[in-house]
């Protein structure tokens, strides 16, 4: 456990083991927030962003941040068909109702926004407000195509300046703007120190969710999804070399939801690390989203 945050564990429905983070005042006026990951990332990537909204000085609210399952901290399923949308979208209510989370803003990575997007179909009076990092309901196959030719087939490093190393080799062109800090970020989400070395921060058998992917039929619809978003502020960031949402299906998003904002970030692509100048972002859109309550 971090000073800077509790350690949430949650039973799913068939009894697995869920983890998540949990920072700041878990009482208080303030409206929560939901950090939702990508498919193979953890609650440990949106930690600075959590960490200045559960600590600002006028308004600190909870920030709750999940592990899904064979994620992380969380429990891995013995079979990996369990790592499914639909399961996990099931294991973020149970952990939202165990923390006695009734509304709040949804930030969601990649899948996370996906799922952020099921929420508001399914449940949607938990939703306050919507933060799309770098998805939509149009995902390019270039982008699925190159997410699926890595999750569960990186190299093992012999140590982070290594995993940093192999992580350039992979991502290179789709983060040029990175820093060395943001790298070594993206390597210590992506490895864990176990007692034989690193080790994949998710169950490799993730990868087995996307062998079946047939990037030559067409993909699901998503837009009925996305309509559910509708009734409530969104913003959606995207990568400017991002390989998985288009700039053309973000204006489509915003002809579709008045209500929607878009941010573009310079030298990066899928998915903008939640850090730095993105923070104040989203902080302010937290704030006009609650007052739109």
């Amino acid at each position: 456990m971090s000073s800077s945050y509790r350690d949430l564990f949650v039973s799913a429905a068939d009894g697995l083991r869920l983890y998540a983070r949990d920072y700041g005042p878990d009482t208080g006026g303030a409206l929560p927030v939901v950090c939702l990951s990508g498919l193979a990332r953890s609650s440990e990537d949106f930690h600075e962003l959590a960490q200045a909204l559960s600590n600002d000085e006028i308004r600190p609210r909870r920030v709750l941040s999940l592990d899904y399952r064979g994620r992380g901290r969380s429990e891995w399923d013995k079979d990996w068909r369990n790592y499914d949308v639909k399961v996990e979208l099931n294991d973020t209510l149970q952990v939202l109702t165990a923390a006695g989370i009734e509304k709040a803003v949804f930030v969601g990575t990649s899948r996370g926004g996906l799922i952020t997007m099921a929420l508001s179909a399914v449940r949607p009076t938990l939703i306050a407000g919507a933060v799309l990092n770098d998805v939509g309901p149009v995902l390019e196959a270039g982008g699925l195509m190159r997410i699926k030719g890595y999750v569960g087939k990186l190299p093992t490093p012999r140590s982070l300046q290594e995993g940093v190393q192999i992580l350039r080799q992979f991502s290179g062109s789709q983060f040029r703007g990175f820093t060395d800090r943001q790298w070594d970020a993206m390597a210590r989400g992506t490895w864990r120190e176990g007692e034989k070395g690193l080790f994949l921060n998710y169950d490799p058998n993730l990868m087995k969710t996307l062998e079946g992917l047939d990037l030559e039929a067409p993909l699901p619809d998503l837009w009925p999804l996305f309509e559910g978003l509708k009734p409530f502020p969104a913003l959606v960031i995207r990568g400017s070399h991002s390989d998985l949402l288009s700039a053309e299906t973000i204006q489509a998003m915003q002809a579709r939801h008045p209500r929607l904002s878009a941010v573009t970030v310079p030298g990066q692509g899928h998915a903008p690390a939640l850090d730095g100048n993105l923070i104040e972002i989203i902080r302010v859109f937290i704030v006009e989203a609650e007052a739109s309550v």
